[in-house]
């Protein structure tokens, strides 16, 4: 059975990249969004997800914002959450944690890796 994650980041490049990467290589179930509102409303109607790939950085509902709301569900509540970060400091990556992440992937992201970074991620 395909493992399924939610994509969501404000650039369709981003998206369209990180999708097919996520699964061609990593043989996952890829459902995108584009905004952190419509990241919501997907995961209420198609969730749960196995794991949630999420933008910090986008207009309107930003990721950490998105990522409290998503807490705040039940069907999201407990999916755990890897942020897409251009800012891949080590205190970003600690502040992203504590906010409840259960880790962070570095923009620009290397497509023929992705898929086994979130692994790793989601294994530790």
């Amino acid at each position: 059975m395909s493992r399924r994650l939610l994509l969501v980041d404000d650039d369709e490049d981003i998206r369209t990249i990180a999708r097919l990467t996520l699964e061609r290589l990593g043989g996952w179930t890829v459902s995108d969004a584009a905004s952190g509102e419509l990241a919501l409303d997907i995961a209420m109607t198609a969730g749960p997800f196995d794991a949630i790939l999420l933008d910090v950085m986008m207009p309107g509902l930003d990721g950490p914002a998105t990522l409290a709301r998503l807490r705040e569900r039940p069907l999201s509540a407990g999916t755990p959450v890897v942020f897409l970060t251009a800012k891949a400091q080590r205190a970003e990556r600690e502040r992203l944690e504590a906010l409840g992440a259960a880790g962070t992937v570095a923009k620009p992201f290397d497509p023929l890796t992705l898929s086994d970074e979130i692994d790793r991620i989601l294994t530790r």
